[in-house]
């Protein structure tokens, strides 16, 4: 019976723990509002500066895990490279270490009765009097700190209760299988309560009560370091390629740091005890295991850190998403780059390539499904990264030797592509008016833009394909899709006029026809520059031809 209630002790004060990391965490994200986003993006322009803001971010809100995740989405966003994200996931785990502290030098001297409660009391007493505010959420941070120690409280008891009931002589464990056992140990019991910082207060305390040695305490500590990384493996299961990256980064430097530690670990713990004894602390399993979780995290930062940009470069050629393989230009390169003449050439092979995915995803536009609209989204953007990488390469051309006619070439292809980089973004716009189905959705409206599409679509490919015999005959056709265009724009304001059409559902379709307009007018212009250039090279050649006949 005294085994159950122990065990019950136990599980009890695990939960109280875990149930107050939550409420600190989500209390200070909450209380701060963006401010934390904010300071994070800013402090973290540079490697070393992640890894400083990583380290105070993740000793503010108590969890490695928020912060990762926020340091992800910055990456996502543009905002920081994966190299600077890198910095953040080192020191989220420094910053991690603060729990260790927190339990070896408050949570067994605190008085429950007198602090603990109060804080409890107080914390909720704001989120009653303030519902809804930050004040609410920094008091559920408060009551989050003292059920921190009510719980570390409760874990003391039901150790100090099972040394007492039980003999552990017969549980020793030593040498190399001790030491994997209690690393073993750590590590299950962080991947079952997803969090470090529980593992670590769980072998704290028991070190503190006497049930493990400190060097079984110090395996622990270094399996919960592994542990931690389960968080963010499972966290990047079907994310983006850069979750999956800053994933691997995490698992790369924690099971290269507890290796680092398992190997050093008698020379860190001799080490502990001589700068413990210098400053004259006393050196209790809390303080010295707080000391050796703290030392092996930074000793992991030294290590890894002059190693970030290998260790960046690498991951990048990892994980590979599809839309990324897509983003990939077919037709250059650096070396095409120092030959102007073959650099045209690719050009403009890459920029008819473009057009192809282009006139490929346009009739989805306004017919698209709900559950295929993201992946449409996905070929948008795959023309918008290869337009950026098409305007890099013109940049990056070898100007040395770059006749007059190349040079001029390049500026009409540069504009090609502004083109094409409008034309994908107007196609977004189209793509987000028509997801508002309740503007497009009746039957006739919807049947008459679609039928506008398939009348440009139709015209665009014509144009592609070189299909009209003379620009006379290509004008003529545009004239009257600019005509069939007015008449139906006319038709819709009558519409909204009489009432048949709501003015919100006549103004997004007008708007959609507009923007179809323009791309089938910047489609021409694409194709009337790419055929200045195709011209003017082959005038070139035949001037060169010309000239070696008469030499």
């Amino acid at each position: 019976m005294d085994s159950v209630l122990l065990l019950g002790n136990i599980i009890g004060g695990l939960g109280l723990f875990l149930l107050a990391i939550g409420m600190m965490t989500d209390g200070l994200k909450l209380a701060a509002g963006n401010a934390l986003r904010t300071l994070l993006a800013t402090w973290s322009k540079t490697p070393f500066r992640g890894v400083v803001s990583g380290a105070a971010m993740t000793a503010l809100v108590q969890s490695s895990s928020a912060v990762t995740v926020a340091s992800l989405g910055f990456v996502n966003a543009g905002l920081l490279s994966m190299r600077h994200a890198l910095g953040i996931v080192y020191g989220a785990n420094i910053g991690t270490t603060m729990t260790g502290w927190l339990v070896a030098l408050v949570g067994f001297k605190l008085n429950i009765q007198a602090v603990a409660l109060p804080m409890i009391g107080v914390g909720m007493l704001l989120k009653l009097l303030k519902p809804n505010t930050r004040l609410a959420s920094l008091g559920i941070a408060i009551a989050g700190f003292g059920l921190f120690f009510v719980g570390i409280d409760s874990l003391k008891t039901a150790f100090e209760g099972i040394v007492s009931t039980f003999d552990f002589s017969q549980f020793k464990a030593s040498g190399v299988e001790g030491f994997l056992m209690y690393l073993a140990i750590g590590f299950v019991m962080t991947v079952l309560t997803q969090s470090s910082s529980a593992s670590i207060a769980l072998t704290i305390t028991a070190a503190t009560s006497g049930i493990v040695g400190i060097y079984a305490a110090g395996a622990m500590v270094i399996g919960a370091n592994i542990g931690t990384t389960s968080t963010a493996i499972f966290a990047s299961i079907g994310a983006t390629s850069s979750a999956k990256r800053v994933a691997a980064a995490q698992v790369v430097f924690n099971v290269l740091t507890a290796l680092v530690a398992a190997l050093l670990l008698p020379l860190l713990f001799g080490f502990i005890h001589w700068l413990t004894a210098l400053i004259e602390i006393e050196a209790n399993p809390g303080i010295t295991l707080a000391i050796f979780h703290n030392l092996f995290n930074v000793l992991g930062v030294a290590i890894v850190f002059p190693m970030n940009d290998r260790l960046a470069s690498f991951l990048e050629r990892r994980f590979v998403s599809l839309e990324e393989e897509a983003s990939k230009p077919k037709h250059l390169d650096k070396n095409i780059a120092q030959t102007p003449d073959l650099a045209v050439n690719a050009l403009i092979l890459e920029l008819l390539s473009i057009s192809d995915r282009f006139l490929n995803v346009y009739p989805k536009l306004l017919s698209v499904k709900v559950s295929e609209v993201t992946a449409v989204e996905n070929d948008i953007s795959v023309v918008e990264k290869l337009c950026q990488h098409v305007s890099q390469f013109i940049v990056g051309v070898e100007r040395a030797a770059l006749s007059e006619e190349t040079t001029h070439a390049l500026s009409l292809l540069m504009r090609v592509e502004h083109y094409v980089y409008s034309i994908a973004q107007k196609s977004s716009a189209i793509l987000t008016l028509s997801k508002r189905r309740e503007n497009l959705g009746r039957p006739e409206l919807e049947g008459q833009l679609l039928n506008h599409l398939s009348v440009t679509t139709e015209f665009m490919r014509m144009v592609r394909w070189r299909q009209f015999d003379s620009s006379d005959a290509l004008n003529l056709q545009f004239d009257l899709l600019e005509k069939e265009h007015h008449k139906l724009k006319s038709a819709l304001v009558m519409g909204a006029t009489q009432g048949d059409i709501a003015v919100v559902q006549m103004t997004d379709a007008t708007e959609c026809m507009e923007y179809l307009l323009q791309i089938a007018q910047m489609w021409v212009k694409v194709f009337n520059r790419i055929q200045q250039v195709e011209d003017s090279i082959t005038t070139a050649n035949v001037i060169q031809v010309d000239n070696q006949t008469h030499s």
